[in-house]
Parts: structure tokens; C-alpha cells; sequence
């Protein structure tokens, strides 16, 4: 019997664990609304198509300079600190929106998204680290990557009940997206922050001369290519494609987006909660 409620409260510690890392990666999924919120602020600033392509684009270049400092920082101050600094980062440009809508204001938000989003992927990973070992590992963050893509499906939706006033907005329109989400990485925040997770012995971290060496090796060299083009065809075509649609098929911009940015999500959701039961 004894044996019995210590495994019930193991696995009941391990769900308290669990469950707000799992949230964290539904924050991070939250950097795929650039797509969607770059045709918004398009129509509502009368931007040209080089001008609101910079949204995406500086979203995601934060990545290359943020991802080794990144590191070095989790070693210096633990991957649960590290990743509560993205989950700020990433609540603070989700309600800059709030309190305007002009051109810089939405720059500086995309910008504090894409190094949250940096900050978090670079740390996220390796927190699973010290509450998943095994074989269990890979399903896991797998099943993580689950998680995100429902944020990645949510976000088109959101955006497009908000610009036909569905729910209430409170003046934002369609920005009601960036309110709901940033309420969501608060209580990211404070799930995390109560929740306690016994880290390893941080390792030394590798410089940035020891990342670029390993470019070198042709298998990571070929890895860090393709994931540059998944990376660059999937917002790409998240930000591009509802265009088309617009212009071939005349739909507004709260209808265009759906079958693009939505339907995506929705059909590699599955597919990745199936490889997660493997």
C-alpha cells in the first residue's frame, strides 16, 4: 500500500512538473502569429510588401544572435531562470500592441517576440532535460511540439473573430490577439515560477567560435541548411499565401488567412502527436 501512494504522488509531483513546461510550449508557438499579424498591420498602415516583410524577417534574425548567448546565460543562471527571462520577454511584446498600432510600435513588439521566442527555443529544450530522461525523451518534446502547433492554429482564428468583432475586443480589433496570448504567457510565468525543478550541474558553455566550427562537420552543415529552408518556407508561405488567396479569389484578409495559417497547423498537429506515441 505504501508503494502505491508513493507512485500516485510521484506521478502527481511529476504532472505539476510537466504541465506548465508543456504550457511554455504553447508561449513559444506564440511567434508563429507573425504571419498572420504581418497581413494585418499591412492593410491597417498601407505598408508595401518589402516594408511588412520586415516583420517576419526580423522576428526570426534574432535568432542567430541570441540562440549561443543563450546558452552561456542558461549555464550562468539555470535553464528554469532562463527560460522565465523568454517567457517575460515574450508577455512584454505581446502587450506593446495594446497601446498603439504605429509602425515602430509594432517593430519593437516583433522584435521583443523574436528574441523571446530565441531565448525560449535555445532554453526550453534543455529544461525538458531534467524532468524527462530516456527513451521517454524524444516523445516528449515531440508532444511539446504538439502543444505549439495548437497555439500556431489558434492564432489565425483569433486574429479573425477579433477583425469581425466575434468576441470582444476592447478597441484592438484583430490586436485582441496579442492581449489574449500575453495573458496566457503570464500565467505561463507564474506556473513556472511555483513550480520547483532540480536542475543538473550546468556544463561549459560552447563560444561562439567553438558553434561555428562545428559548420565544419557536413552532416550539421546540412542540417543547419535545411532547417533555414523549413524555417524559411514555412513563414514564407504563412505570410504570403493568404496574399494570393486575396487577390485570386478576392476574400477579405479574416478569411484568406484561415485556410492558410489555420489549415497547416491543423494537418501536422496529428502527425505530430502521432510520432510522439511511437
Amino acid at each position: 500500500m505504501t508503494s502505491t501512494q508513493s507512485l500516485v504522488t510521484n506521478r502527481k509531483s511529476f504532472l505539476l512538473q510537466i504541465i506548465p513546461v508543456m504550457l511554455c510550449f504553447f508561449v513559444m508557438g506564440f511567434v508563429d502569429l507573425v504571419g498572420t499579424a504581418s497581413n494585418y498591420v499591412q492593410k491597417d498602415l498601407n505598408l508595401t510588401d518589402s516594408e511588412a516583410n520586415l516583420f517576419p524577417s526580423l522576428v526570426f534574425f534574432w535568432f542567430l544572435i541570441f540562440s549561443v548567448p543563450t546558452g552561456m546565460l542558461m549555464n550562468r543562471i539555470g535553464r528554469k531562470n532562463t527560460v522565465l527571462i523568454s517567457l517575460v520577454v515574450t508577455a512584454v511584446s505581446l502587450f506593446i500592441p495594446a497601446f498603439g498600432d504605429s509602425y515602430w510600435v509594432m517593430l519593437t513588439a516583433f522584435s521583443l517576440l523574436g528574441i523571446g521566442n530565441a531565448i525560449m527555443q535555445t532554453s526550453l529544450n534543455p529544461l525538458v532535460t531534467n524532468l524527462i530522461s530516456g527513451d521517454k525523451l524524444a516523445s516528449t518534446l515531440t508532444f511539446g511540439q504538439f502543444v505549439k502547433a495548437i497555439a500556431s492554429f489558434l492564432a489565425p482564428v483569433i486574429a479573425a473573430w477579433g477583425a469581425t468583432t466575434a468576441i470582444p475586443t476592447f478597441g484592438l480589433g484583430w490586436r485582441a490577439l496579442f492581449l489574449i496570448y500575453a495573458v496566457v504567457s503570464f500565467l505561463s510565468i507564474s506556473l513556472l515560477a511555483a513550480t520547483p525543478i532540480d536542475e543538473e550541474k550546468p556544463d561549459k558553455a560552447s563560444g561562439i567560435a567553438e558553434c561555428l566550427k562545428l559548420l565544419g562537420r557536413p552532416f550539421i552543415f546540412l542540417c543547419f541548411i535545411g532547417i533555414m529552408c523549413h524555417v524559411g518556407i514555412d513563414v514564407g508561405t504563412n505570410t504570403t499565401a493568404p496574399k494570393i488567396i486575396m487577390e485570386r479569389l478576392g476574400l477579405p484578409i479574416s478569411s484568406s488567412e484561415l485556410p492558410d495559417a489555420s489549415s497547416a497547423p491543423l494537418s501536422y498537429a496529428p502527425c505530430r502527436r502521432n510520432c510522439s506515441l511511437r
